[in-house]
C-alpha cells in the first residue's frame, strides 16, 4: 500500500495571510487539486494559533508580516504548544532577517509566493510528511545567515554523521533513523548534536541547507 496522501485522507490546510485576495487564490488553487482540503483561513498570527487549536490542520501556509500578529511569533507559539501541524512559510520576503527566525521558530519549510503551482503542491505534501522544504533562494539566504555569525570550523563529519544527515535530508524521523541504522534514538540525537556543532547550525533545516551548500549532500 502506498502512503501517498491522495490515496487516503486529503491533506488538511489552514491558510494564513492578511490579504483576502491571496487567501482566496490559495484556497481556490488547493480546492481545485486532488488530495487537499482547506479547513479555514486566518488573517493574523494570533488568529492562526487559535484556529490551529480548533481545526487541527496537517499543514499551515503561513505568511510572515501581518498586522495583529506576525508569522514568526505564531510559529514560535505553535511550536511551544506542541502543535501537530507542520508550518510552511509562504511569503514574498527572503531576507536574512525573515528567513532565519522563521526556521529557528520551528517552520518545516520556507517558500516564496512566486513558486510555481506544482512546486507548491509538492512542498505541501513534503511538509505534511515532515520533510524540510526550502526554495533555492531561501536555502542560500539561510546558509549565509547561519554561517556568518557562527563562523564554524571545517571539522569533517564522520561517516555515521553523514549517514544520519542524509536520512534527515530525506525527511526521516529520529525513530526511523534509529531503526534503519540499528542504533538507539538517543544515539541519533547525539549524532545530530555533533553534526549541528560541526556545521554551525541549530536545527535540521539549517543543517540540510548548509550540507548542500558545502557539497556534503548532493552531487
Amino acid at each position: 500500500m502506498t502512503a501517498d496522501a491522495t490515496d487516503h485522507a486529503p491533506i488538511s490546510l489552514l491558510i494564513v495571510d492578511d490579504h483576502p485576495v491571496v487567501r482566496d487564490g490559495l484556497r481556490g488553487m488547493f480546492e481545485s487539486a486532488p488530495g487537499f482540503t482547506v479547513l479555514g483561513e486566518a488573517s493574523s498570527g494570533v488568529e492562526a494559533v487559535a484556529l490551529t487549536a480548533a481545526l487541527d490542520p496537517d499543514v499551515i501556509l503561513m505568511d510572515l508580516r501581518m498586522p495583529g500578529g506576525g508569522g514568526v511569533d505564531a510559529i514560535r507559539e505553535l511550536t511551544g504548544r506542541g502543535a501537530r501541524a507542520k508550518v510552511l512559510v509562504l511569503t514574498t520576503y527572503d531576507t536574512d532577517s525573515d528567513t532565519l527566525p522563521a526556521i529557528e521558530a520551528g517552520a518545516t519549510g520556507y517558500l516564496l509566493k512566486d513558486a510555481p503551482r506544482e512546486e507548491l503542491f509538492t512542498a505541501v505534501r513534503a511538509a505534511a510528511q515532515g520533510r524540510t522544504v526550502l526554495s533555492p533562494a531561501v536555502a542560500s539566504r539561510l546558509v549565509s545567515a547561519v554561517r556568518a555569525p557562527a563562523a564554524p570550523g571545517n571539522e569533517p563529519l564522520s561517516a555515521r554523521e553523514r549517514e544520519v544527515l542524509a536520512l534527515v535530508a530525506r525527511g526521516t524521523s529520529n525513530r526511523e533513523i534509529a531503526r534503519e541504522l540499528f542504533i538507539s534514538e538517543a544515539t541519533v540525537k547525539t549524532h545530530l548534536t555533533h553534526l549541528y556543532a560541526k556545521l554551525g547550525v541549530n536545527d535540521r533545516a539549517a543543517a540540510v541547507a548548509v550540507a548542500y551548500q558545502r557539497g556534503i549532500l548532493g552531487h
